[in-house]
């Protein structure tokens, strides 16, 4: 599905994103994350092995939600929730989360710090399939 413009011109706004995948047993583990976007995926940066990459590997069904901004007519605050399939990719971390890092920063980071920029890392991609919520995007499902 096309990411919409509305959920594009929320992430530089800096909403920390909650990763949503499921442990072995089912129930759900959640984690803040950074996020960004490449070409239609949602793309998340980690430096090394955690639950999350372990339970991506075993299941690809996530959910990632973000606070929006604004408030809509009725007073109710924005969020986007998307519902998608994950994978995992070696390496590309490092850049990753540099180029993610001025947004949930500030200008000018020094992050990843040097002593880390020899980690390889992962990337999880996730590939939207149902954007729902309180906002512009909601109801929009891959065609």
């Amino acid at each position: 599905m096309e990411i919409p413009q509305s959920v594009r011109d929320l992430l530089p706004k800096a909403p920390l994103a909650h990763l949503t995948t499921l442990n072995s047993d089912g129930s759900p583990q959640v984690t803040v994350v950074w996020v960004g976007i490449e070409d239609e995926e949602f793309v998340i940066g980690h430096m090394s092995m955690h639950q999350k990459i372990r339970n991506v590997r075993r299941d690809p069904r996530v959910a990632l939600s973000m606070l929006g901004d604004q408030t809509n007519a009725m007073g109710l605050r924005e969020y986007v929730v998307i519902h998608g399939n994950a994978r995992v990719t070696e390496g590309g971390a490092v850049n990753l989360l540099h180029s993610l890092a001025p947004i949930y920063l500030g200008p000018n980071p020094d992050y990843p710090p040097p002593s880390m920029r020899n980690i390889p890392g992962y990337v999880t991609r996730i590939t939207p399939v149902r954007l729902v919520g309180i906002g512009p995007w909601s109801a929009q499902r891959a065609k």
